[in-house]
């Protein structure tokens, strides 16, 4: 562990292990606190809260526990109701949060203590080791291509391979490699090293260590964002993960994606073959108060019917059933979606809960009930996709007790009055928004997060009006 870095001796020429350039550190302190705001989390509720402050002449920094921004969104193929890029939406704001001159990006960074009261905050922040000299590499991916180590891709979900040696995606931003320790061979067994061979500028550093460093600022917006519920290890009778062709929305989002380690073919991760029967199954873990999640994760049946129309868009011949235990499609132009679904994509919906799930020779069969015919019913499928429930970021409770707010009995960080102060927390400075607070879609994430950027501003503005009058 190293030792706590003031950012001021960075000014002053110390050493600090660091993923974006000094001068970017440099300039953010020099600004008064109250112009500073930290935002944790780098997806679009966090880059949203982040570009809004930047625009209006705030220093922002924002803080990312992966090595680079974008969060969950990256991942998806189309948005509902739309059904636009989700690479062609992101991508744009993405690249405006690396390049924004009031935004400064601490990516593979968690946020450790917290001191001091709303406009002068001190927050420690533990910067992750890459073993990438961040400032010498050129993002040319030659270590990429050379590294023999591969492995299954955490961002392609099961659904693809990389190396141990890796950037997040395509569009990364920023696009720079890091090194994972637990597959690299050189880190786990002293042998390979081919990365730091074949590196045209000496990036590759074995031997990085975490450091610290401290930073003030004069308010912080939580936007950390989202996971899916542990269906493999908490739901048995949907396979618990041992069956290959039962697989989670998130990577059923990576075999549609046009960029996707299929190229947007949707087959069986068991032998390849083209789907032509598939079943989703909603509510996985959501609505199950005895032994699951009681609440409903909203955006489920909307992703389902998108899913299940891609699909018929790519396999016209193929048959799509989705249990369900009922439609909630709430947003603008949702249920039109899901009516157009139905009657135009001749998508069979089923009213009920589908019980079981097991492998049946070289397909999955799938018990359930109609609970309108009162029927039991039994499909044989090339394919079973689950919508799990969302669930908070790993760390979440850590991170409340560091900030000094509170989570739920579901680990979603709590606002200080649902209906009138949604983005507030108990504690004065720090807001929250997003999918962090409640499951939501990307709509009403962005919304929160121009919402958190304009408390940020009416708070620091009044302090900053109060230390004027009291002078």
């Amino acid at each position: 562990m190293g030792e706590i870095v003031e950012l001021n001796s960075v000014i002053d020429g110390e050493p600090v292990t660091c993923a974006c350039a000094l001068g970017d550190l440099t300039e953010f302190e020099s600004v008064p606190v109250d112009r500073r705001v930290m935002v944790i989390g780098g997806g679009i509720t966090g880059i949203t809260a982040a570009i809004d402050l930047g625009n209006a002449g705030y220093q922002v920094m924002m803080v990312e526990r992966l090595p680079s921004v974008g969060g969950r969104m990256l991942q998806l193929s189309e948005t509902f109701p739309t059904l636009d890029c989700a690479q062609c939406t992101l991508t744009p704001r993405t690249v405006e949060s690396g390049q924004h001159p009031k935004v400064t990006l601490k990516t593979s960074c968690e946020v450790e203590e917290l001191k001091g009261e709303p406009g002068d905050f001190t927050v420690t922040v533990r910067q992750k080791v890459t073993y990438v000299d961040w400032n010498k590499c050129t993002g040319c991916g030659t270590c990429i291509q050379k590294c023999p180590s591969k492995g299954i891709s955490l961002f392609e979900r099961d659904a693809g391979r990389m190396t141990a040696i890796y950037t997040l995606s395509p569009q990364a931003v920023p696009n720079k490699p890091f090194i994972d320790a637990d597959r690299c061979r050189y880190l786990t067994r002293g042998k390979c090293g081919v990365c730091a061979k074949s590196c045209p500028v000496g990036a590759i550093d074995y031997n990085q260590q975490e450091s610290f460093f401290e930073a003030r600022v004069g308010a912080i917006i939580v936007a950390t964002g989202f996971d899916i519920y542990d269906w493999k290890n908490k739901m048995p009778e949907y396979g618990g993960g041992k069956i290959p062709d039962v697989i989670d929305g998130l990577t059923m989002e990576r075999y549609l994606s046009a960029s996707g380690p299929t190229a947007g073919k949707i087959v069986r991760p068991s032998d390849g073959k083209e789907v032509k029967e598939i079943v989703f199954i909603q509510c996985v873990g959501s609505r199950n108060p005895e032994l699951h999640k009681s609440y409903c994760s909203r955006v489920c049946c909307m992703y389902t019917a998108k899913h299940a129309r891609l699909y018929k868009h790519k396999v016209h011949d193929g048959q799509v059933y989705v249990f369900y235990i009922d439609i909630r499609s709430t947003g603008k132009g949702y249920e039109q979606f899901i009516q157009q679904s139905v009657s135009e994509e001749e998508i069979i919906y089923i009213r009920g809960r589908a019980a079981k799930v097991f492998q049946n020779g070289d397909q999955i069969t799938v018990q359930g009930a109609d609970t309108l015919s009162g029927r039991k019913i039994e499909i044989n499928a090339d394919m079973v996709v689950l919508a799990a429930a969302m669930v908070p970021n790993e760390g979440a409770q850590e991170l409340a007790d560091i900030l000094g707010i509170k989570c739920n009995d579901d680990g979603f960080f709590v606002e200080d009055n649902y209906k009138l102060s949604p983005i507030e927390t108990g504690h004065q400075g720090i807001y929250i928004a997003g999918c962090c607070q409640g499951s939501k879609d990307i709509a009403d994430s962005s919304a929160q997060g121009s919402a958190a950027a304009s408390k940020v501003q009416v708070l620091l503005s009044s302090l900053r009006r109060q230390n004027q009058e009291a002078v």
